[in-house]
């Protein structure tokens, strides 16, 4: 385990070295400020970037304000070693858990929203392209089927039918408690699929699929680029997406996902009240909170919660949303009691945050005192600098001024 001197000294000589990397090394940037009395360190650099594509294809499950797979897999190998135990209590589409599995160590997964666990829980129990070929051979995909809510400005009236089938299929399937593995990998792919900017998803053109729009938006923006739904074959959606998500994993990795599967535990519940993890279990937790009033993680998936038959109203009951400071600020405090119970001892916490209301709120900083006063020790924030994707263009954000510009990890240790 890095002491803080360790710690400090590697993170403060970091050169990021990759051949892909068209750029001089950039030297690390420390500044410090206090906090419970204490002066901490920031380490500012590119200590991971998107140019370098190292993140598996069987990631590529959308979900909103999801952090890239570089930055759980930089802090699980700087401080855990193969079969250790890496948790995240806000785990969202599952990038920490999916990476930590990759690296084999061992997970536990929680997020009081049940999606959470429909998009992670598949990707450690992977069927053969052959499995979920045969599987969808055999649902009967009826015509004429429409859905109990509009849903006529996203999809084709075939279509439509189509994802009805399935969903009904689905349904029985959960109710009668025989979703196996592989139905639970179609359901994860078709959720994936609803809607999306291109002609892989089942909808009509709209924005990308971390988020649902609403009808009436949609409505407008089918008025807007003059579009109506054209069909879209599920079954074959389906199968492409499966072969993609699929396409760098060998047999032996495969295998270990299966293997870290059969022991991991997908919880869904409040964050401050984890009953089903033990006490001192835990090496290492990677994870980001839902931030100040920033996504409306309901509202976006509302079509996901309509297809999984989820009640969308009680999940935007149950995940904290605020904009106010001092009540986020409290609810983090009983996040990290309760990760300071479950954490063994020299066991870290990499608690990634964001810059809001262009910059003026800087949560690392909030975020120290809150741990520390948990009871952990807190090594100093990491500081990784990113330019904009071509989704965050999208999303009218075109330069480091506005929104969320950096990923700012609080780094604590018990």
């Amino acid at each position: 385990m890095l002491t803080n001197k360790d710690l400090h000294t590697y993170l403060s000589e970091f050169n990021l070295n990759d051949s892909n990397v068209l750029s001089k090394r950039k030297k690390t940037i420390v500044e410090y400020f206090e906090a419970e009395g204490i002066r901490i360190p920031k380490f500012i650099n590119e200590f991971w970037t998107s140019k370098q594509r190292q993140g598996n294809p069987i990631h590529e499950v959308s979900y909103r304000a999801c952090f890239k797979a570089e930055l759980p897999r930089f802090f699980i190998k700087l401080f855990t070693k193969e079969n250790d135990v890496v948790y995240d209590p806000f785990a969202g589409r599952g990038t920490t858990i999916i990476e930590a599995a990759l690296l084999n160590r061992n997970v536990i997964a929680n997020d009081i929203n049940p999606l959470s666990t429909i998009l992670s829980k598949p990707r450690l129990s992977i069927p053969t392209f052959v499995d979920v070929e045969n599987r969808l051979k055999k649902i009967k995909f009826r015509n004429g089927l429409k859905a109990d809510i509009d849903l006529s400005m996203f999809y084709h009236p075939e279509t439509e039918s189509e994802i009805v089938s399935l969903r009904n299929y689905l349904i029985k399937k959960k109710r009668n408690g025989t979703e196996d593995f592989i139905d639970a990998w179609i359901r994860m792919v078709a959720t994936n699929r609803l809607t999306g900017h291109s002609k892989n998803f089942f909808s009509v053109y709209t924005l990308p699929p971390n988020q649902a729009v609403t009808q009436e938006r949609q409505k407008r923006i089918n008025k807007l680029r003059k579009q109506k739904p054209e069909y879209k074959d599920v079954k074959y959606i389906i199968l492409k997406k499966t072969r993609d998500l699929t396409s760098e994993l060998n047999n032996n990795t495969i295998r270990q996902l299966a293997r870290i599967g059969s022991k991991a535990k997908f919880l869904n519940e409040d964050a401050r009240f984890t009953s089903g993890i033990k006490d001192n279990y835990v090496h290492l937790t990677v994870t980001s909170p839902p931030f100040l009033d920033i996504v409306n993680y309901a509202e976006d998936n509302w079509l996901r919660c309509w297809f999984n038959n989820i009640d969308a109203d009680k999940v935007a009951r149950n995940i904290t949303i605020t904009k106010k400071l001092d009540e986020w600020e409290k609810v983090m405090g009983e996040v990290f009691r309760e990760l300071n119970r479950i954490t063994k001892r020299d066991g870290c916490v990499a608690f990634e945050v964001g810059e809001i209301r262009r910059g003026k709120v800087k949560l690392d900083e909030h975020i120290v005192p809150v741990g520390i006063k948990a009871g952990f020790e807190c090594f100093g924030v990491v500081i990784n600098l990113q330019k904009f994707t071509k989704t965050a263009n999208i999303w009218g954000i075109s330069n480091n001024d506005v929104g969320t510009n950096t990923n700012r990890i609080v780094v604590f240790r018990k």
